[in-house]
């Protein structure tokens, strides 16, 4: 195995049949493997969900990060582009669950795919990851502590987004769920909730929660990061992709 990888800005086409932007990081070599979708923070296609993406072809995987401001602000600093997406309330579910599709349809038509495709977000994209994953046929979804995947934002919150609660009976893939016991969105209540529900329907799922963490633990260039709770959170991430994945 190595860790030589390649990576490229590429087109791909998203909902409605809109191109769109995205960031790709392959492996080298010719090995059948699975594909991962990471669905970018609600700070955007910015610098770090680039690197999530290297780290995860380090791995062995054919990775896309769809860029889900590119209509708004085509070619923007990922600042201004995420400063538009929030006056915006956020991105359209109807949208997200396009521009994914696209990202999965591509990563599934490649020469090197196995036909496996798994998601993951943090923050805003954790609750997307959910969202997809009830709403696409895939093989894995990771939710990096996102808000509102249960329960009803305040009339002030920045996102125009709902709980998934009528959805979660779709899910169609294994989740794996991170999340910090300091976080206030999703509060450790809310979990707990998540957690109930997904039970009484019989979905598969695995969820982990951390001491001393809250919200945007993974994050390296915010002082939110907890290297315990990301290093290990990665390890749960490399088992669980391995097993649903390969």
């Amino acid at each position: 195995m190595t860790d030589a990888i390649t990576t490229a800005s590429i087109r791909l086409s998203g909902a409605g049949g809109d191109e769109i932007e995205a960031y790709q990081a392959r492996p080298a070599g010719p090995e059948p493997r699975g594909g991962v979708v990471v669905i970018h923070h609600l700070p955007g296609f910015d610098r770090w969900s680039k690197e999530v993406a290297r780290r995860f072809a380090v791995d062995g995987y054919d990775v896309l990060v769809p860029n889900l401001y590119w209509r708004e602000a085509p070619g923007a600093e990922p600042d201004d582009a995420a400063a538009v997406g929030r006056a915006q309330g956020g991105v359209p579910d109807e949208r997200v669950i396009g521009d994914v599709a696209g990202a999965v349809e591509y990563l599934r038509g490649l020469p090197t795919s196995n036909g496996k495709v798994g998601v993951i977000g943090h923050c805003s994209g954790g609750r997307q990851a959910v969202l997809v994953a009830c709403n696409l046929e895939l093989d894995a979804a990771v939710d990096c502590y996102g808000a509102y995947v249960v329960g009803t934002p305040p009339p002030d919150f920045v996102l125009k987004v709902t709980g998934l609660e009528n959805q979660l009976g779709n899910l169609s893939a294994p989740l794996l769920g991170l999340f910090g016991n300091d976080d206030g969105h999703p509060s450790a209540s809310e979990v707990n909730t998540l957690d109930g529900l997904l039970t009484e329907l019989g979905k598969e799922h695995e969820f982990h929660r951390y001491e001393g963490a809250g919200h945007a633990f993974f994050a390296t260039d915010r002082p939110s990061y907890r290297v315990e709770a990301a290093l290990d959170g990665y390890q749960r991430i490399g088992a669980f992709f391995g097993r649903t994945l390969n």
